[in-house]
């Protein structure tokens, strides 16, 4: 059992939780996902890693309520207990592997969207433990809806938070901001990590693709099973077939199809749409899965 050391309410619908998972927390980097289960009979959620504190054994997770399982998750307290929490799952950001000579060269814009903010913060704040400063874009449709920008601004080196309504931030979306750093504000960019909503993370790819930044997008909002064998999250990047949850979670933005991506998603939703996904893309359908025991 995995055991909540801490809940927090960030805004309606979004909650975050410290767990004790001693496994987890020693072995995971930024990037990567768990999947909890709340029982025996508890669905599969895979989840993208906040935080973690290898001293203290707890992963942070933040999730939002979007149907029966996550209403269910909201409502355990500090005391309670997950069944099963299984990780480090995915592949980790590509930062990781970097020498911090290479990081250093680099100028990094992080755009976050809506509940994509919190598995951009692991990575900002592996960039701030090397000493090295990078920028993040915090986007949301209202205030409201805005989380974690206090944390965010101890570990980037500037945060623009905007808001689509104009209710908080600058006014406009996350490429309106990207708009104003780089063509007003003569911002330059090397790498832009881009996180949030399917459609959110397509039209930041496009504007990057114009003012030819290379652009990394975690496709970690597709995935459903979290270890490949139910064919959610396969996706094509550069032609190729891949699955996000065991070739990602992130890719090359400038390759992902996200039209067929968010197609997909559509259909998948329902069992005749699932039915037809299955016929028309055969043996390519599913992966064999990770092989993962989990966190014991």
């Amino acid at each position: 059992m995995y055991k909540i050391t801490k809940k927090e309410l960030l805004a309606q619908n979004i909650y975050l939780m410290d767990v004790v998972a001693p496994r987890v927390a020693s072995s995971c980097y930024p990037g990567q996902f768990i999947i909890v289960k709340l029982d025996e009979n508890g669905e599969r959620i895979p989840l993208t890693i906040c935080d973690y504190d290898r001293e203290a054994k707890t992963v942070t997770i933040v999730f939002q309520v979007v149907g029966a399982s996550t209403y269910k998750m909201a409502q355990l307290e500090v005391g309670d207990s997950f069944q099963d929490f299984v990780g480090p799952l995915g592949c980790e950001s590509e930062l990781v592997h970097e020498s911090d000579e290479e990081l250093k060269t680099k100028n990094i814009l992080f755009v976050a969207g809506g509940v994509g903010t919190a598995p951009v913060y692991p990575q900002v704040k592996f960039m701030k433990e090397k000493g090295i400063d990078v920028d993040c874009i915090i986007g949301a449709r209202n205030k409201e809806l805005i989380i974690l920008e206090d944390d965010m601004k101890k570990v980037a080196a500037n945060t623009y938070v905007c808001t689509d309504d104009g209710s908080y931030g600058f006014k406009g979306n996350v490429n309106d901001m990207i708009k104003e750093l780089v063509n007003n504000q003569g911002k330059k960019y090397d790498l832009v990590i881009a996180i949030g909503p399917v459609i959110m993370m397509k039209f930041v790819c496009l504007l990057t693709k114009e003012l030819g930044i290379k652009t990394v997008v975690s496709m970690n909002p597709i995935m459903v099973d979290g270890t490949g064998m139910c064919g959610a999250c396969r996706l094509q990047v550069g032609g190729e077939v891949k699955f996000a949850c065991v070739d990602g979670p992130e890719f090359d933005g400038h390759l992902v199809d996200f039209d067929q991506a968010m197609m997909r998603q559509r259909m998948y939703k329902t069992e005749e749409g699932r039915a037809y996904l299955k016929a028309q893309e055969g043996d390519t359908h599913k992966n064999g899965g990770c092989g993962c025991g989990g966190d014991k």
